[in-house]
């Protein structure tokens, strides 16, 4: 039987916090015809991103497959979704039954408002370390690309989920899978301005 990643999305949801492990995912998986990443939102609508980008889920809660991964992207969208009971039920729901539960950037809110994150080591965008350890009963790590607390993973803001997502598959599958994969999106990051700091 095959692998199943959900990707949760939303309005106002940050583009590059899914699309970047979407990425990693749907390349590792495009010869491996049994695993699969799916995006999942509450109606299964088109929705509109952060910066603009319009995207129609491939499911709705009602239609969503049962998950092995489920990943929590973060984006303004987070700031009202934080106290929608349909999202937060739903993570509540397929969390518990997942091999691996994951967020990027302030998605860890949605995950901490779902009780997931309850008195576990975790990491958020550098912007709401402070807003989210002032949530409580949690311990929140800053200056790290990502953290792991048994099967819970989150990870800094934006571009780290790319990085969580190929250690995650090394974890799945094996490190040598990853690299391939890596390779394979040519992701090794080169900064342009870090001599300059």
């Amino acid at each position: 039987m095959g692998l199943t990643v959900g990707i949760l999305i939303f309005d106002d949801v940050e583009e590059l916090d899914f699309i970047g492990p979407w990425e990693v995912f749907s390349y590792a998986f495009k010869d491996r015809p049994d695993d699969t990443v799916v995006t999942i939102s509450t109606t299964g609508e088109i929705l509109k991103c952060a910066k603009g980008l319009r995207v129609i889920p491939d499911h709705s809660f009602e239609s969503a497959p049962e998950l092995d991964v489920v990943l929590v992207p973060g984006g303004q969208g987070t700031r009202r979704e934080v106290d929608n009971p349909d999202i937060i039920n739903w993570i509540k729901e397929v969390a518990p039954s997942c091999q691996w539960v994951t967020s990027v950037c302030t998605g860890a809110l949605l995950l901490h408002e779902a009780e997931i994150t309850k008195n576990k080591r975790v990491t958020t965008h550098w912007g709401f370390v402070e807003m989210l350890r002032q949530r409580g009963n949690i311990t929140v790590l800053d200056d790290v690309r990502f953290v792991r607390d048994g099967n819970l993973v989150s990870s800094a803001g934006v571009s780290a989920g790319i990085d969580m997502s190929l250690w995650l598959l090394g974890q799945i599958f094996d490190e040598s899978f990853a690299r391939k994969v890596q390779k394979g999106i040519e992701y090794f990051p080169a900064p342009p301005y870090t001599s300059s700091v």
